[in-house]
């Protein structure tokens, strides 16, 4: 058990990792740390390879070969023959939950209330009392601007009020790491803003998030570096404003002259 009292360097820790999907070699050799409280902006076409890595750092996927470290703790490394080695399931949860990830489609629970979506997994996972994790929830709520949906089913939210109650939920949960997966994709542009003003707001309060996107301004505003993947790999990694002053790699380039 590592000591919880001092403070790993890294938040978040890749080295070489490997996954395919059958023959296709999704993520080729990805390394990457990240700092506490940095904001990582990953950014790249479809079929790069950016959800598949949020996908690895809390093992919606397993991979192939490579290391994983959250928080200190490490999530998976490479056996003496080099394939990757996970630990045992208790262990695997018990790490995986010090990430929090919000999705493109929200996922919400349609037949619980808002309160209920974000008090399920700290109650049955976390084994916490419903007068304990109440309050906390109803805080959430406040600090996302959905205290009067408190009681109201995800059915008679708009999109934008949908994912800023998942994003409540990922936080209930209280992680260390917060992973958007293009979390204003589906959203119509209107409702775009509303979820990015409570992403901005998590950035301010220095917590550590990766988070794949297309909103190019935000990207610049808010993130303190940038990723930008191609073909499974991460072909730039530099500080934000100088990536887009100035990409580097033919791709990258490409891919702003596209968005900007």
């Amino acid at each position: 058990m590592p000591d919880r009292t001092s403070k790993p360097a890294f938040a978040l820790s890749l080295q070489d990792v490997h996954k395919r999907f059958g023959s296709n070699a999704v993520l080729r050799g990805v390394s990457l740390q990240v700092a506490p409280g940095e904001v990582i902006a990953i950014l790249g076409s479809s079929g790069s390879g950016k959800s598949t890595l949020l996908r690895c750092i809390n093992h919606l996927e397993a991979i192939e070969s490579g290391s994983i470290e959250i928080a200190g703790e490490t999530l998976v490394q490479n056996d003496t023959g080099g394939q990757a080695r996970y630990p045992d399931d208790r262990s695997v949860r018990r790490i995986c939950a010090r990430t929090g990830m919000v999705f493109q489609h929200f996922n919400l629970f349609p037949h619980m209330t808002v309160l209920q979506n974000l008090i399920e997994a700290p109650m049955t996972v976390k084994g916490l009392g419903r007068g304990e994790i109440v309050p906390k929830a109803e805080e959430l709520l406040r600090k996302v601007g959905l205290q009067d949906k408190r009681d109201a089913y995800p059915g008679r939210l708009s999109g934008g009020q949908k994912q800023r109650v998942a994003i409540a939920r990922a936080l209930a949960m209280e992680p260390e790491i917060m992973l958007f997966d293009e979390p204003t994709s589906a959203l119509d542009p209107e409702l775009t803003g509303e979820v990015l003003r409570t992403v901005r707001q998590l950035a301010a309060e220095h917590m550590t998030m990766l988070v794949v996107t297309h909103e190019m301004a935000f990207a610049r505003e808010v993130a303190h570096r940038v990723l930008f993947m191609d073909e499974g790999v991460i072909v730039e990694d530099r500080p934000a404003r100088d990536f887009f002053a100035s990409p580097q790699h033919p791709r990258a380039q490409a891919f702003l002259q596209h968005m900007l």
